[in-house]
């Protein structure tokens, strides 16, 4: 009788459009998921599943060589490099004492960095599972693998950015304003760096001398907070993302904004509201196309724009129900990955505009995620503790 009384309960229950009212409702019940009826499974498209970790993941990397191990790190101040096809650990990153934000491997795969929120970075050699060097920095923002050489850099709350020979350690540091180096990005040269700060100003930073080529601020800069920078594939042009909801078209030469593109708000900007309007939606991720010269912007209110840059126009608008995290586009194709509050990967056609496919499996946010060199497999993590790797199916190949 109970269960007879259960399902004429369940006949009442309003089942909303994929609970859009409260996206965190379903992020919380994991627990009583697991015991919901056979037929009520959620939907879980994922290969593989890694849960060794026991809170939020926060970053992912794939090893560019070989594209079969990947690194996570989580808030369980627990970092794990492990294979993609089986989920099975190669080893653990141990003696992080914060948060593992940060987490990559070098550009041949010899060596995995991984770094977390108190600022502590280590580097282990993949082969040995060895560690082979460790520093100390402040706070930590962001860190990145040089494209060509065993050199990592870092940006760090105090304003600085960090450079380092691995494993020798020789370093070196560049001075931005008193004030978080937000976002970085190592140009295709691998000669010089992008740097954004929370102030609003990008600097160009000549790796090897330590000095700043160009400095954007005041009008060329933003009026809050840079999120995210990007370069296209010879370098010539850089990206810049913010929360004040611009993203800033840059030649890399000459330092010079080309364009700006801005989000249109659908709703009119009261005066007194545009502070709390910009706060309510920033540029959270950003990309070029390799093969067309498109470019996507990505924006907390679900908005995935897609603009023209030969005509410097908006081309599309993929709309999502929530944030949209990260972006990645397809190496060789015109194709743009989402990940969103939502918890699902969405694949877009930049030429048309639609969706090409949709994955889902976890029950949390997805935080960010990586996509292998051939376009075959994502790797995501999440908020509900877990990393899942999604084999991509695409009718088109």
């Amino acid at each position: 009788p109970l269960a007879d009384d259960l399902a004429d309960e369940m006949e009442d229950v309003d089942f909303d459009e994929e609970g859009a009212e409260e996206p965190d409702a379903e992020a919380w019940e994991t627990e009583d998921d697991e015991g919901v009826e056979d037929g009520m499974e959620p939907q879980d498209d994922s290969e593989v599943t890694f849960s060794l970790h026991s809170a939020s993941v926060f970053c992912v990397g794939l090893d560019p060589k070989t594209n079969t191990l990947a690194v996570t790190g989580g808030e369980d101040d627990k970092a794990f490099v492990w294979r993609v096809s089986d989920g099975e650990l190669l080893f653990e990153c141990s003696g992080h004492k914060d948060s593992v934000t940060c987490a990559g491997f070098s550009h041949d795969s010899v060596f995995v960095a991984t770094g977390d929120m108190s600022g502590l970075i280590k580097v282990w050699r993949v082969e040995t599972k060895e560690e082979v060097w460790s520093f100390e920095v402040g706070d930590l923002e962001w860190m990145e693998w040089h494209p060509q050489a065993h050199v990592l850099l870092a940006g760090t709350a105090d304003g600085n950015s960090w450079m380092w020979k691995i494993p020798s350690g020789e370093c070196k540091t560049f001075q931005g304003p008193a004030c978080p180096a937000t976002c970085g990005r190592i140009l295709p040269d691998g000669k010089r760096a992008v740097v954004g700060y929370e102030d609003g100003t990008m600097r160009i930073w000549d790796l090897k001398q330590g000095t700043s080529l160009h400095v954007l601020k005041g009008q060329d800069g933003h009026q809050d907070p840079l999120t995210c920078v990007a370069s296209n594939q010879d370098g010539t042009l850089i990206m810049t993302g913010s929360v004040d909801c611009h993203t800033k078209l840059v030649n890399s030469a000459t330092g010079k904004v080309v364009c700006v593109f801005k989000m249109e708000s659908v709703a009119p900007k009261a005066p007194a509201g545009e502070g709390e309007e910009a706060e309510s939606n920033s540029v959270e991720s950003l990309g070029f196309c390799n093969v067309m010269p498109l470019a996507a912007v990505g924006y907390l209110d679900g908005t995935l724009a897609i603009y023209d840059l030969s005509t410097q126009s908006l081309r599309h608008k993929c709309q999502h129900e929530s944030g949209i995290v990260q972006l990645l586009w397809e190496e060789s194709s015109a194709v743009v990955y989402t990940c969103s509050l939502d918890g699902a990967v969405r694949l877009w056609d930049a030429r048309s505009g639609k969706m090409i496919s949709e994955y889902r499996g976890h029950s949390a946010e997805i935080l960010d995620f990586a996509v292998n060199k051939d376009a075959s497999i994502v790797v995501t993590t999440s908020g509900d503790h877990q990393a899942k790797v999604f084999c991509v199916q695409r009718p088109d190949r």
